[in-house]
């Protein structure tokens, strides 16, 4: 039983990211006038976040420091999270750009190099872990982070949302 709460402890953020992403507008209607779309994904996000990373500790064994090379991992991950979301600001990395905002094309490292930085850096981060949290707990995350890479490969410009006014 505990697998299960943990699994959708694990999974929870991804159907979220999905209606957002495939019903933007309806998600700024639900915002209202003088909400930010963006912001009210960012803060919803962060919740979510919280609830997967009690989810991992809830089954994490931490007894010893961890390999250099999960370090390595880590910090490597949490640089390109880092640069996403310096370049991107908060509209940019909370699909803005599907809410009816108009976001800046970025080709600065680690855009134009790397596809998909945020998600690679946010596997990257989660690869880092497997020293101490059980593998199927970090296979299922990187498995919701692969489905949304998919689900936003193909953006049809026509589904955005229309901004309110």
């Amino acid at each position: 039983m505990a697998a299960v709460v943990v699994g959708a402890g694990v999974l929870v953020p991804f159907p979220f990211y999905y209606a957002l992403w495939n019903y933007p507008h309806k998600w700024v209607a639900l915002c209202g006038k003088g909400v930010d779309p963006s912001h009210r994904m960012a803060q919803i996000s962060h919740a979510l976040k919280a609830l997967q990373i009690l989810s991992l500790l809830s089954l994490a064994r931490i007894s010893a420091p961890p390999p250099a090379y999960s370090v390595l991992l880590f910090l490597l991950g949490q640089y390109l999270n880092f640069k996403v979301y310096q370049l991107l600001g908060e509209a940019g990395t909370y699909y803005g750009v599907r809410f009816g905002k108009n976001i800046p094309w970025v080709s600065e490292f680690p855009f134009g190099y790397i596809k998909d930085p945020q998600y690679v850096g946010s596997i990257l981060s989660l690869l880092a872990l497997l020293c101490w949290v059980p593998f199927w707990c970090v296979f299922l995350w990187i498995l919701g982070y692969l489905f949304m890479m998919w689900v936003e490969s193909d953006e049809d410009p026509a589904t955005r949302a229309k901004p309110l006014s």
